[in-house]
């Protein structure tokens, strides 16, 4: 068994080491050459595209445009932005937060290619459902069934750790931290919620997440927001500190500024997932017109995890000044920041943030982890794959399953290698897909009469 998790944690290092940093940013930076920087002068119509009350009745798909991004962000706004914000300024120092920032930047194109190869890609099942994501894009846009394979292999494996059980310990072990909740009421509770919304399928799920994953992200930014503004004389220290340390590393024991760098990036790439393939299933589902409409709005999803929520997260840390002394990391950390600029309601903001966005990821997760299953075995065994789902859940309450968590991260950065290989591969076709799309853009606002703006 020793050996075993030996061998584990070094496949875990080898698969989130440098190279696989290197090859996801690496990835975003040539796709964002390729589109002409598009997430910067196009971001402001992807979030009118996001936001916008218009549904496309017509088009193929299952749910709406706001509901597939809801559906990814569910999944993406997870203890990331809580705990893994916190170890990336623990370890790495107050400037990882800029690298998030620039990993997120990078990972916008990233998203944006993930969605238009998803929804180009996507087929109807036996269901009358969409189904879409690497696992489509890679066996019908490259044609190589076996790669298509292993990632669907990867994405269905990954789902039990990084998706479910890891996310139901966070929550048991929040409520029994702050108010003695036994772990197994906990997983009752948590595994009946789960089962109402993904027993539903993805209508369900889309129709929660379309009016849960708002007014989570709503309550942690006010709540953080709230903590900024009392103590915002403490602000311009802290964002000079974080545009300094990016450079110098000054912050971290030795000015090792390659830390500084691979822990903003790390830990950007595990809060938005860019590259990784998973928000693609979600995308694939969306009611459309076009590839890269979707594609817009996915685009949006990494811009709110990260510059918005993350940046929350990371300026009240920074502003705390906790993160020095080294006796405190992960969501413990984030607590104690919160906690000392707004002292007894700060680390309840935490804790009530950390339950919702772990119970969010259980839902996202739980459609790419079935999506990926039905590639593999149809849809007849789609219910075993739910219920197998809500299990891990109460499961992940009571146990702790360290082995197994491990195993499941390895396979959750596997699952970054097929899918980068694709994006690569297929990026001509990306661009386009978009070059036609702007076209398209283009003769709408000439034909629209005046003020009546682009058709969403």
């Amino acid at each position: 068994m020793i050996a075993l998790e030996t061998v584990i944690t070094w496949l875990s290092d080898l698969v989130w080491g440098p190279p696989m940093l290197v090859l996801l940013v690496g990835t975003g930076i040539f796709l964002t050459i390729r589109l002409r920087l598009l997430q910067f002068w196009q971001l402001p119509y992807a979030l009118k595209l996001a936001f916008s009350r218009k549904q496309d009745r017509t088009s193929q798909g299952d749910v709406t445009h706001f509901q597939a991004l809801t559906t990814a962000l569910a999944a993406t706004i997870g203890t990331g932005n809580i705990a893994g914000v916190a170890t990336a300024v623990a370890a790495g120092g107050p400037g990882a937060v800029f690298w998030m920032w620039v990993t997120a930047i990078v990972g916008m194109a990233t998203k944006y290619a993930e969605a238009v190869l998803a929804i180009k890609y996507r087929v109807q099942n036996d269901r009358g459902e969409m189904s879409g994501g690497p696992m489509y894009y890679i066996e019908r846009g490259l044609g190589w069934k076996w790669l298509a394979v292993l990632f669907a292999i990867f994405g269905a494996v990954a789902c039990f750790g990084i998706g479910t059980s890891v996310q139901s310990n966070s929550v048991a072990d929040a409520l029994q931290s702050a108010l003695s909740v036994p772990t197994w009421v906990t997983g009752v509770v948590l595994a009946v919620f789960t089962a109402l919304v993904i027993i539903g399928g993805i209508k369900v799920i889309g129709r929660v997440t379309a009016f849960f994953v708002p007014i989570m992200a709503l309550l942690y930014l006010i709540g953080g927001l709230v903590v900024i503004l009392l103590h915002v004389d403490k602000l311009p220290a802290a964002l000079a500190l974080i545009f300094a340390d990016a450079f110098t590393g000054e912050a971290v024991a030795g000015g090792a500024l390659g830390t500084v760098i691979r822990y903003g990036v790390a830990r950007g790439v595990f809060s938005n997932e860019a590259g990784l393939g998973s928000a693609p299933i979600a995308a694939a589902a969306a009611k459309t017109d076009h590839p890269c409409r979707q594609g817009l709005v996915s685009m949006t999803g990494t811009f709110l995890d990260t510059i918005v929520v993350c940046s929350v997260t990371g300026l009240v840390l920074v502003m705390s000044g906790l993160y020095a002394d080294g006796d405190l990391s992960g969501a413990s950390l984030t607590s104690a920041s919160f906690n000392a600029l707004l002292p007894g309601f700060g680390s309840w903001v935490v804790t009530i943030g950390l339950i919702l966005f772990a119970y969010s990821t259980v839902l996202g997760w739980s459609y790419y982890g079935e999506k990926c299953f039905e590639y593999l075995f149809g849809t007849r065994r789609i219910l075993w794959y739910r219920w197998a789902v809500v299990a891990a859940v109460f499961v992940g309450t009571i146990v702790k399953l360290d082995l197994v968590w491990s195993i499941a991260d390895v396979f959750n950065g596997l699952m970054a290698v097929p899918n980068l290989i694709a994006l690569l591969a297929l990026s001509g076709v990306v661009v386009a897909e978009t070059r036609a799309f702007q076209e398209r853009l283009r003769k709408e606002r000439q034909t629209s009469p005046p003020g009546a703006g682009v058709t969403g």
